[in-house]
């Protein structure tokens, strides 16, 4: 992927260079990080289980240490900030089309741990964005389980449909298709509000094709073999895969993302056809057919 030497966002916060605080476990912050991981096809009791055995700095308590960041973790930094700046060139040009403002969200990287407006999280969760403080959070040592347990890729534009998924559901926010998922919650069962929690985060792939559509149109970024890495790491990150993986079978009815053929679909009409109007469409068509 071509990005060195393009504008770097000044929306990012890097605290890697800060350990991780002891997490003060309880109350609504933990429910918040509970159900964004079962969001993420988390066992919640797997998710409890490292909170409440979530080091400080060194693995003990105590206050923060700051070091240094090492070479690769400063062009890690570098790359998220590029990223970031495409999806802000992208998303505000299409928010001015359609006679809005685009109000970008802001990113932190951290190490371990990380208190955020929807409560403390550990690095388990995986990247994952905020709506109480439009905040996306990605520890990005997730790129490595990415690759080394899930079967993803490291490849930089593999990379790259993550943050635009996560910048996706930022989207979704300011557009208003997040505020329908949760009242679905009011109303809805637990197996019908997952069926709509699919529906958000497919939205969210084809909101990242969506965005390396026109980013490929603006930067022309994309290099041979970008694509296939990316459609590798959506496909390794499939509700089926991962709960085939982690226990040998499957639960079609406990699915919150959508299964690896869902995920690689829907990024692969947004990449391919860059139209907003099929955001619509996701949300209104039998679920069957998605």
């Amino acid at each position: 992927m071509r990005w060195e030497g393009e504008r770097k966002s000044e929306n990012l916060e890097d605290r890697r260079s800060m350990g991780s605080r002891p997490m003060v476990v309880g109350g609504l912050g933990t429910l918040i990080v509970l159900l964004i991981g079962a969001l993420m096809g988390i066992d919640p009791r797997q998710l409890q289980q490292v909170m409440n055995n979530a080091p400080g700095p060194g693995g003990g308590g105590g206050q923060a240490v700051e070091r240094e960041l090492t070479p690769e973790e400063v062009r890690s930094g570098e790359f998220v900030a590029t990223i970031l700046a495409f999806t802000e060139e992208v998303w505000g040009e299409q928010f001015r089309r359609a006679g809005e403002t685009y109000v970008p969200p802001k990113m932190v990287l951290f190490a371990d741990a990380v208190q955020t407006g929807c409560g403390n999280a550990p690095s388990a969760v995986g990247p994952f964005y905020c709506p109480a403080d439009r905040t996306v959070y990605l520890d990005p040592t997730f790129f490595q389980e990415l690759e080394q347990k899930l079967g993803g890729s490291q490849a930089e534009f593999s990379q790259a449909y993550v943050i635009a998924h996560e910048i996706g559901h930022h989207v979704q926010n300011l557009l208003g298709y997040s505020d329908i998922v949760n009242q679905k919650r009011q109303t809805s069962s637990k197996e019908e509000f997952n069926r709509w929690s699919v529906r958000l985060e497919l939205q969210a792939d084809y909101l990242a094709g969506v965005w390396a559509h026109y980013g490929q149109q603006k930067f022309n970024f994309v290099e041979p073999g970008d694509v296939d890495a990316a459609m590798q790491s959506a496909k390794a990150i499939g509700d089926d895969r991962l709960q085939k993986n982690s226990r040998g079978f499957t639960s079609p009815e406990s699915y919150t993302h959508g299964t690896s053929a869902q995920r690689t679909k829907w990024f692969r009409l947004g990449l391919q056809t860059g139209d907003l109007g099929r955001m619509k469409e996701l949300f209104e068509m039998p679920f069957e057919e998605l």
